[in-house]
């Protein structure tokens, strides 16, 4: 029993020592700089328009009228395809579009990552839908973009942080080489340009936040 507990552990070790040894590197790929202050600008106005559109009727005063709703929405949970972030200030709720378009980001910048020859990270989403007293507690907080009429209050916007990934640390029994925060950014960019090209989203790329601040349009 001894000898096979030993065996177990130094064939641990050695697989991990191949692993780390040699690793799935990234292919050396150059990226083309976007400019996402003037390529994603779709403002507070026109994203509340599409929410209204698509989402619920009108803005939660709080998370027990939230209950109401709750039933006609996807609630989303970290999957394949994204992560959720710790919600403080919004809950993960969704309308069917919303769903739809946040899994359809997922998988296309997994898919682009893997074109590219870059290992698998996952986008991780920060905020959700928001009622008014959500709203009120971070505007406390000093949070500049906390407006009052917000798109996130008709479960059909949604944040997505591009200064920080979940990283995928092994694939296929290898350990998985860093990307650069850099050019992960440039990668969500190039999907989610396409994606607003199909007219499936608005996008905004908040600086302060440092997330894409994104509605959906179906």
């Amino acid at each position: 029993m001894k000898k096979a507990i030993i065996i177990g552990i130094l064939l641990g070790i050695a697989w991990l020592g191949m692993a780390i040894l040699f690793p799935n590197k990234n292919k050396s790929v150059k990226i083309k700089e976007l400019n996402y202050a003037s390529l994603f600008n779709d403002q507070n106005g026109i994203q509340l328009k599409s929410a209204a559109q698509f989402g619920i009727k009108q803005p939660l005063k709080n998370r027990d009228a939230a209950d109401d709703v709750k039933d006609g929405l996807v609630r989303i949970r970290s999957n394949s395809h994204y992560s959720i972030a710790k919600l403080t200030h919004s809950i993960p709720y969704l309308t069917d579009g919303a769903a739809e378009l946040l899994d359809m980001i997922g998988k296309n910048f997994l898919d682009l990552l893997e074109s590219k020859g870059l290992n698998p990270n996952k986008i991780i989403v920060t905020s959700v839908l928001r009622t008014q007293e959500d709203i009120k507690k971070l505007q406390k907080s000093g949070n500049p973009n906390a407006v009052k009429n917000s798109a996130h209050c008709y479960a059909t916007t949604f944040d997505i942080a591009y200064a920080y990934y979940d990283k995928t640390w092994f694939k296929n029994f290898r350990f998985c080489e860093s990307v650069e925060t850099e050019t992960l950014k440039k990668v969500l960019g190039e999907v989610l340009r396409d994606l607003r090209k199909q007219k499936k989203c608005y996008v905004k790329y908040e600086i302060k936040q440092r997330c894409f601040h994104i509605t959906t349009r179906i």
